[in-house]
């Protein structure tokens, strides 16, 4: 079944003109948006015994003797303005865009963490069948900029366990730095996406976000 994102921006890709990161010379480690999603496997998903205790989060961060879990570690990361980070990582202060919506954001404690490949979603593509230890890698990793980001909790909740077929930020400034991150993301982790998906991002791929830079990254072990 064809899914309604398809249908509503079907007609995007035939009237927009690319949205794009500017391109660098690429190389080895950086290919476009139909490239990087040749090499995605499609396969379909299983949902079967999902639960988010599977994936143990957040844990003591990167860097496991400064206070700050995962999520501090995040948000102090990608903030605009810096925030104070008190006694246990206690964050008050600074500034952030949320990286769906754009809102800028001023209150740490009214920012989520969010997976930007939900971990239901990566359990039916590929997780269900890692050990404990790689699904905690995978829910905390601040090995690659895009998974984990900090959003707005409304834009969360919006999302919520979406793929692209059924959800992506409704700026077109943003949805094709989105798209680019999520078959990152799967292919970092390797992962795998379903039909549904796969139509949807070559949708994108083959329109307007063709021209979209992808960034390949070392797969974690």
């Amino acid at each position: 079944m064809i899914k309604n994102l398809m249908r509503g921006l079907a007609p995007l890709a035939l009237i927009l003109s690319p949205l794009a990161v500017p391109s660098p010379a690429l190389s080895a480690n950086v290919v476009l948006l139909p490239d990087a999603l040749a090499e995605l496997a499609e396969a379909t998903e299983d949902p079967d015994g999902f639960q988010v205790s599977a994936f143990p989060h957040w844990n003591a961060g990167l860097d496991a003797t400064d206070g700050c879990d995962t999520r501090s570690e995040v948000l102090l990361a990608e903030a605009v303005d810096a925030p104070a980070a008190g006694t246990g990582c206690k964050l008050t202060g600074g500034r952030w865009t949320s990286y769906y919506d754009g809102q800028n954001v001023s209150d740490p404690a009214a920012l989520r963490v969010d997976h930007l490949v939900p971990l239901a979603e990566a359990w039916e593509s590929g997780a269900s069948g890692w050990t404990a230890a790689r699904r905690e890698r995978f829910a905390n990793d601040q090995g690659a900029a895009a998974t984990l980001v900090a959003v707005t909790a409304r834009s969360q909740r919006d999302k919520a366990g979406r793929d692209p077929a059924d959800w992506v930020p409704s700026d077109a400034a943003r949805y094709c730095r989105y798209v680019g991150e999520w078959v990152s993301t799967k292919l970092r982790w390797g992962l795998s996406a379903d039909k549904d998906e796969v139509e949807a991002l070559k949708l994108f791929a083959d329109g307007p976000c063709e021209e979209t830079v992808v960034l390949r990254s070392t797969t974690p072990r």
